[in-house]
């Protein structure tokens, strides 16, 4: 099964447009060659996902600014860029803008073959993957690791009140599991319909109220076609707001309304929707501070906090930490095809002492490094390494092999740029632990990567 249901080929090379759109056509696939963007933007914008085929001239032609608003029509869409002539720069904000690959605009009907049926390999092996990582996280979800008092009597709580349709309000640390226990309450409710979670700080304010709620076609610019937002998607089910607190304050006044109304007002629309939807709000900050500050309402602070549940960090519930480890280690030896039986005493004892600013998630880390580094069946105590003491032995190494060499400094914006893609490199693209980790908030973080992009320094 490939990972998108139609190809749109908008090409003005004739070549590439009839060959493409022939090879897709024999492979069983529905394809469309367009001429213009309102015929591609109408075809992209339908359910389940589309391949676009990109092959515009630069000159009248804002490229990446064409590939923003075609992935903003739907997540799924993958958009290929051919370009000739075309410059490194527009290349860099294309890809920067979500396309999934940029090439040179081919030349013959044997080069074009060649491109679409390598495209279509890829999206296989693309979807084969997805499905396994879904089974996978779907697995990993449904276990909720616990030994410690306060976190038993915290799930006895959970299960509690899951079957009722409160709002909850979960707080906790970067890391303590607030989606794994937002899943629990989900699945313990009995209800009907899908578990659904929206990171409120990873996306663009622009884009944030359009996801949650929906549009109406012509809304804005490139919106074609009516799209349900995730309030809608998670009817009869349950919808996390993720970071709620890094939610701008004018969407806080629409999620009230939802809150007491159970209804939904689309983007564009001119009718309310009806929904049926369980709320659960998480935060990794104090949000009775957040209120004090302004950045957060009053009025929907006290909606959500019908149930507080606070997750303790790690740090102080070590009992769980043993268990959480002997997960881990079956989870990653399924995973990376290995054999590890466990940990020695000195490597137990060493765990203990760790602070965890990253809690679960960064003991996960510290396992799974320290799986593939250990030289035997048990994870010794020299195999539990930190992020920031395997950083430091890079750097040392890296020193040592450097000695007595020319030492040219780099600006400190440089080294801050580098120091933040190491940290989001280490958590897995996760901006809310990467901020954790770097002592900065979500929104100082997005400002920055959002600062490199627009002076084109492409990580």
């Amino acid at each position: 099964m490939l990972d998108f249901s139609r190809v749109v080929v908008w090409t003005e090379n004739n070549l590439l447009r009839d060959i493409a759109s022939a090879f897709f056509t024999n492979s069983g696939l529905e394809a469309k060659p367009v001429l213009s963007k309102e015929e591609a933007f109408t075809f992209a914008g339908k359910k389940g996902g589309s391949l676009v085929v990109l092959g515009l001239k630069p000159s009248g032609n804002d490229l990446p600014s064409l590939v923003s608003e075609l992935k903003a029509l739907d997540l799924k869409n993958r958009v290929i860029v051919f370009g000739k002539n075309t410059g490194v720069e527009t290349a860099v904000r294309c890809i920067k803008n979500g396309a999934d690959d940029f090439l040179v605009m081919p030349e013959t009907k044997t080069d074009i073959e060649q491109i679409c049926s390598l495209i279509i390999k890829q999206s296989l092996v693309r979807e084969k993957k997805t499905e396994e990582t879904v089974l996978q996280e779907d697995e990993d979800s449904s276990q909720i690791i616990a030994a410690d008092k306060r976190m038993k009597k915290l799930i006895e709580l959970a299960d509690k009140i899951a079957p009722t349709k409160a709002p909850v309000l979960l707080a906790g640390e970067s890391g303590t599991g607030k989606e794994v226990l937002a899943k629990f309450i989900h699945r313990q409710s009995k209800r009907t319909g899908p578990f659904i979670g929206v990171n409120c700080a990873a996306l663009p304010e622009t884009l944030l109220e359009s996801s949650l709620f929906g549009h109406e076609k012509g809304a804005f610019t490139g919106a074609v076609s009516r799209k349900p937002g995730k309030f809608e998607l998670a009817d009869k089910g349950t919808l996390l707001l993720d970071e709620i607190t890094e939610m701008p304050v004018y969407l806080q006044a629409k999620l009230l309304r939802v809150l007491q109304e159970d209804e939904i007002d689309r983007l564009g629309g001119t009718g309310a929707v009806k929904v049926d939807v369980r709320v659960i709000a998480a935060t990794n900050r104090n949000p009775v501070e957040s209120v004090k500050n302004g950045e957060f309402r009053n009025d929907l602070y006290h909606r959500i906090n019908t149930i507080p549940l606070s997750i303790p960090p790690l740090r102080e519930r070590p009992d769980d930490i043993k268990e959480l480890c002997r997960f881990f280690i079956d989870k990653y030896n399924k995973i990376d095809n290995k054999n590890v039986k466990g940990l020695t005493d000195q490597a137990f004892k060493k765990l203990l002492t760790l602070v965890f600013h990253g809690n679960v998630r960064e003991l996960e880390n510290i396992i799974r490094r320290g799986m593939l580094i250990c030289t035997s069946d048990l994870i010794d105590a020299s195999d539990i390494v930190t992020a920031e003491e395997f950083s430091e032995n890079e750097a040392q190494e890296i020193k040592t092999e450097t000695a007595g060499a020319d030492f040219s400094p780099k600006p400190l914006k440089e080294v801050e740029k580098e120091i933040i893609f190491k940290t989001l490199e280490e958590t897995e693209g996760n901006r809310t632990h990467a901020a954790e980790l770097l002592g900065i908030s979500v929104r100082t973080l997005r400002n920055k990567l959002n600062s490199y992009k627009e002076n084109m320094e492409l990580p």
